[in-house]
């Protein structure tokens, strides 16, 4: 499938940026990345950067992060051997908000989403030790953490590396990407935060690892994925469409190889082949009519964007401080 847009549609912003995984827009133009150093980096309409760190010298590991309505932000700890969810205030005092559910530490920690409610939602890939283990078609033990007024629980378990999660437009459903299992699944959520009723939206083929996912207001999704570069749109029929893809072909070749035989590692994720994106992980929507779509990536420094022929669904932190 021919690519929708070519690599000369994409701009870039920013500059010295550490490992911007995760990436949001608000209102007002501004965008907000992970920032690897230990906190969140603001770039502002103008182009000015500013950068919020973390002052207790835990060693954040910044990987998803959310914006909260009064202007802190949710960080998903994706450290070495420790994970957790931890709130961090622009002054950069650091608060956990949670380090075990059920008992357990929480694992190092890929993403968090807090709904209308005021619940937050945070994914662990797996359980494994190293992560990269968990890098398998075979292996499922990745899940989702509830944290609302009851405390906190696991809601969903035995996912194939849990990544990035949403809800559509009206909560009745979460979506989440299972990186290493090659799908897009979502559950029905229950007024207690229990999920229940797992279906496949979308399974996806070689070359193809999905990592972020955001809606349009079409009902589209959009799914970004690692190592391959693409962005794939799945329309609400569950039709899929490459619009955008920077990769080498014979990178692609050996990483399936090594997908299928079990050995992905991380040198397979740390050297990707490519002409100008750097291994892209996350999508959002931004800019006054939210018609920019911003790539979030994993090696570089910069963040690329392009003009998208359809305007993202407002995000609920839309009108939030910037």
């Amino acid at each position: 499938m021919t690519p929708d847009l070519s690599l000369d549609d994409l701009k870039f912003i920013g500059e010295g940026l550490n490992r911007p995984e995760c990436v949001f827009a608000v209102s007002d133009g501004t965008i907000f990345l992970a920032d690897w150093d230990g906190g969140v980096t603001r770039i502002g309409p103008d182009g000015g950067q500013q950068r919020f760190m973390e002052q207790e010298n835990f060693g954040l590991r910044p990987n998803g992060v959310a914006l909260r309505r009064d202007g802190s932000f949710l960080v998903a700890h994706l450290g070495a051997e420790d994970g957790g969810l931890f709130q961090l205030y622009r002054d950069g005092t650091l608060k956990p908000l949670l380090l075990e559910v059920e008992g357990e530490a929480v694992p190092p920690s890929n993403y968090v989403l807090e709904d209308s409610q005021g619940r937050i939602w945070l994914t662990v890939s797996t359980r494994l030790q190293p992560r990269d283990l968990g890098y398998r078609r075979d292996v499922a033990d990745g899940f989702i953490v509830l944290l609302d007024a009851r405390g906190a629980r696991v809601v969903a378990d035995d996912l194939g590396y849990t990544n990035e999660i949403q809800f559509d437009a009206e909560e009745e459903y979460l979506y989440v990407n299972e990186t290493f299992g090659r799908r897009l699944s979502r559950f029905k959520v229950s007024p207690d935060g229990r999920l229940s009723v797992k279906e496949v939206v979308a399974e996806f083929g070689e070359g193809t690892f999905p990592d972020g996912l955001i809606f349009d207001d079409e009902g589209g999704i959009w799914i970004t994925s690692i190592v391959s570069n693409r962005v794939i749109r799945v329309d609400p029929n569950g039709g899929q469409r490459v619009l955008l893809e920077d990769s080498d072909p014979d990178h692609l070749k050996t990483v399936e190889a090594a997908y299928r035989e079990g050995k992905l590692g991380r040198p397979h994720l740390d050297n990707v082949k490519s002409r100008v994106l750097r291994n892209i992980s996350s999508l959002a929507f931004g800019g006054r009519d939210l018609k920019t779509a911003y790539l979030g990536c994993l090696l570089g420094d910069r963040i690329a964007c392009f003009r998208s022929p359809v305007a993202g669904r407002p995000p609920l932190h839309w009108n939030y401080p910037s």
